[in-house]
C-alpha cells in the first residue's frame, strides 16, 4: 500500500470532515480536566474539632472543652483531642467556671463522638462525610494516590486495547466508563467504595485522553496534526480544568459536584434540545415558588413568550442562525447565575431575572425547530427532528426534579440550568451556518456545509486544486 498521507491527499487536510472530527475529539478531553483535579475540592479538609455531645454543659464549658494549640504563631482549637468529658462534667456540676480551673492539668482524650466540621467554605467533602481526619488522615492523600494508580493502569492497558480493538471503540468505551463511574461515586456509602470507584474513574480518564490523542494524530496530517497534538487536546483539557473551580465555587457539596461533573452529556443539537426543554419547563414549573402571586407569575411567564417568538422570527429573517441561537441560550443561561447574587430583600429582582431567563429560552425554543430542520437533509429531516424532540422530552421529564434540588442548595437548580445553557451556547457555534442557504437534499449536500474556519491551519494551501473544487461546489450549491 502506498503512503497513507499520499493516498488520501486528494481529500485535503482541513475539510468539513476534519473540522468536525477535530472539534469532537478536542471536546471529549474537557471532562478529563474536570476529573484529573476534582480531588482538590472533593477531598479538601475543612476546619474541624471534636464533637461535644453533652447538652447539659454550659456554653462556657462547651467552648473550653477543646484544648488550644499554637499553630503558626496562632492559637487554634485542637483537631484531634478534647479534655476528658467526665472531668469537665464534674467541674460543671460543682459550679466551677472554666476560668476557675487550670485546664492544662486536665487529661485529654480522643474524639470518641466524632467531629464538627466548618461549613464556611464547603457544605461537605469526603473528608467530613467519612471522617478522614486524625487517625484516618492518611486516607485523604491516599485518595489522590488511588486515582493516579488508576491513571497508571489505564495508561498501560488502554494502549494495548486500542491496538487490538481499535481507537474508536476504546475511546467511546472509556468515555462511558469515566462518566458512569463518576456518577456512581455520588452514591458511595463509605470511603472504601468511593476509593474503588475513583480508581476506575482514573483508569477511564487517561484511557479516554490517550485514545483521543492517538486517534487525532492518525486521522489528521500536516499542520492540522501539529495543531491538534500540540494545542487542541491540551487547550480543551485546560478549559475543563478552568471550569472545575467555577463549578465547585457554586456547588459546595461533594455529591452534587460529582453530579455536575458526570453530565458532560450529549453535545451539539441533542444536548441543545434537551437543555432548552429542561430550562423552559423547569422555569415554567417554578413560577409557583417565586415571590408574589402564583397566578400573576404564571401569566407573566406565559405572556413573555409572545415577544420572544416575535424576536425569534425577526432573528431568523435578518441574521445568522448560529449567532441567534447561541445568543438566546447565553441570555437564558447567563442571567440564571445572577439570581443567587440578589439580596434577600429584593425578591422582585430575582423574579425579573428568572423571567428574563425564560425569555431567552423561549427564543431558543422557537429557533431550534427551524434550525434543526435546515441542518439535516431531506432524506433525514423528519427522523432528525423527531429524534431531537424525543431527546427534549428527557429534559422536560427531568425538569420537575431540578426544581427540588433547591432543598440541597437554594440556587443549585439555577446554577445547573445556567451551566447547561452556556455549554449549549458555546457548542452551537460549531454547527454549520444555514442562513440564506437552500435546504440540503442529500447527506452529501449536508456534509458540504461550511464549518468554522481556522486561519492557523494551512491545509488548504497544500491542496489548492482540491480546495478550489470544493469552493466551486459550495458556491454552486449554496
Amino acid at each position: 500500500m502506498k503512503d497513507y498521507e499520499e493516498t488520501t491527499a486528494f481529500l485535503g487536510t482541513w475539510g468539513p470532515f476534519q473540522k468536525m472530527v477535530f472539534i469532537l475529539l478536542c471536546t471529549s478531553t474537557v471532562p478529563n480536566g474536570f476529573s484529573a483535579f476534582s480531588v482538590i475540592f472533593l477531598a479538601d479538609i475543612p476546619p474541624h474539632h471534636c464533637r461535644i455531645p453533652d447538652s447539659n454543659l454550659s456554653d462556657a464549658w462547651r467552648n473550653a472543652s477543646i484544648p488550644l494549640q499554637q499553630v503558626d504563631g496562632k492559637l487554634e482549637r485542637a483537631k484531634c483531642s478534647r479534655y476528658n468529658l467526665d472531668v469537665i462534667r464534674n467541674f460543671s456540676s460543682l459550679g466551677f467556671m472554666p476560668q476557675d480551673v487550670n485546664l492544662t492539668d486536665i487529661t485529654t482524650e480522643s474524639c470518641a463522638d466524632g467531629w464538627v466540621y466548618s461549613k464556611d467554605i464547603y457544605q461537605s467533602t469526603i473528608v467530613s462525610e467519612f471522617d478522614l481526619v486524625c487517625i484516618n488522615n492518611w486516607k485523604q492523600p491516599f485518595t489522590s494516590s488511588i486515582y493516579f494508580l488508576g491513571v497508571l493502569c489505564g495508561s498501560f492497558f488502554s494502549g494495548q486495547l486500542s491496538d487490538r480493538f481499535g481507537r474508536k471503540p476504546v475511546l467511546f468505551a472509556t468515555m462511558m466508563v469515566q462518566t458512569l463511574f463518576t456518577f456512581l461515586q455520588v452514591f458511595s456509602p463509605s470511603w472504601e467504595v468511593f476509593a474503588i470507584l475513583f480508581f476506575i474513574v482514573g483508569l477511564g480518564q487517561i484511557s479516554n485522553y490517550v485514545a483521543a490523542f492517538v486517534l487525532g494524530a492518525e486521522l489528521f496530517s500536516g499542520s492540522v496534526r501539529v495543531m491538534y497534538t500540540a494545542l487542541g487536546v491540551g487547550l480543551f483539557f485546560a478549559v475543563g480544568y478552568m471550569m472545575l473551580p467555577l463549578i465547585a465555587f457554586y456547588i459546595r457539596d461533594w455529591r452534587m459536584l460529582l453530579v455536575a461533573m458526570s453530565v458532560p452529556g450529549l453535545i451539539y443539537i441533542p444536548l441543545w434540545w434537551m437543555t432548552l426543554s429542561m430550562g423552559y419547563f423547569g422555569l415554567s414549573l417554578n413560577t409557583s415558588r417565586l415571590h408574589g402571586s402564583p397566578f400573576l407569575n404564571c401569566f407573566i411567564s406565559a405572556a413573555i413568550e409572545v415577544p420572544a417568538y416575535v424576536l425569534g422570527w425577526l432573528s431568523l429573517r435578518c441574521g445568522p442562525r448560529r449567532i441567534a441561537c447561541s445568543a438566546s441560550m447565553l441570555l437564558g443561561g447567563g442571567v440564571l447565575y445572577f439570581i443567587q447574587l440578589v439580596p434577600a430583600d429584593l425578591p422582585a429582582l430575582s423574579t425579573a431575572f428568572e423571567m428574563l431567563g425564560k425569555f431567552g429560552m423561549a427564543i431558543g425554543t422557537a429557533l431550534m425547530f427551524v434550525y434543526t430542520g435546515e441542518i439535516y437533509p431531506t432524506v433525514l429531516r423528519n427522523t432528525a427532528v423527531g429524534s431531537c424532540a424525543m431527546v427534549s422530552r428527557i429534559g422536560s421529564a427531568v425538569a420537575p426534579y431540578f426544581i427540588h434540588l433547591s432543598i440541597f442548595y437554594k440556587s443549585l437548580p439555577h446554577i445547573i440550568l445556567g451551566s447547561l445553557c452556556v455549554l449549549s451556547a458555546v457548542s452551537t457555534l460549531f454547527l454549520p451556518e444555514t442562513f440564506r442557504r437552500p435546504l440540503p437534499e442529500t447527506i452529501q449536500h449536508m456534509q458540504k456545509r461550511q464549518m468554522l474556519r481556522c486561519p492557523c491551519v494551512s491545509g488548504e494551501e497544500t491542496n489548492d486544486a482540491g480546495v478550489d473544487r470544493e469552493n466551486i461546489i459550495q458556491e454552486h450549491w449554496f
